[in-house]
């Protein structure tokens, strides 16, 4: 399966980004393609109306678990959950594609920025769950201890700064 991270442009380079780190692991199995509301990623939208493209995002609570069975890539918008909501709203093409939602059985451990969803996960552990979701544990492991690993230095920095405000 491939993993498309159609991030907004506020995104790149941004230190608290996970998006680079599924980009690092995966290699080829992963692509980063910058959202631009005029202009839609025409290969995608293509692959988006034959099937087999699942976009990533947030459903009802009583919603049944996802099945991936027939999916051959997943697209995850890489942003923050407010622009996420702005870019699924102003792409037509992704509204079109077949929706599923992953139901995490811990909660989100991303914590450098403010306002997350409650039950929301950021880029690296949605990609993290979907690997493992379809049997791929040793990427899903090797995702995690990156993430992991990307979190301690940025929360020390942020914990230094909020010390001398």
């Amino acid at each position: 399966m491939k993993i498309t991270l159609l991030t907004h442009a506020k995104e790149i380079g941004k230190r608290s980004n996970t998006g680079r780190l599924v980009l690092e692991v995966l290699g080829d199995a992963a692509e980063q393609i910058r959202w631009d509301r005029l202009t839609p990623p025409d290969g995608l939208v293509r692959e988006i109306e034959a099937g087999g493209v699942a976009l990533v995002y947030p459903g009802l609570p009583d919603e049944p678990h996802h099945d991936l069975r027939g999916i051959t890539r997943c697209i995850l918008i890489d942003s923050t959950w407010h622009e996420a909501r702005k870019i699924h709203q102003r792409s037509p093409y992704l509204q079109r594609a077949r929706r599923i939602s992953l139901k995490p059985a811990v909660p989100s451990r991303y914590n450098l920025r403010k306002n997350q969803k409650e039950a929301g996960l950021c880029t690296a552990e949605c990609v993290i769950q979907l690997l493992q979701d379809v049997g791929q544990q040793a990427q899903a492991d090797r995702l995690e201890q990156l993430f992991l690993a990307h979190m301690r230095p940025l929360q020390a920095c942020q914990t230094r700064m909020n010390n001398h405000d």
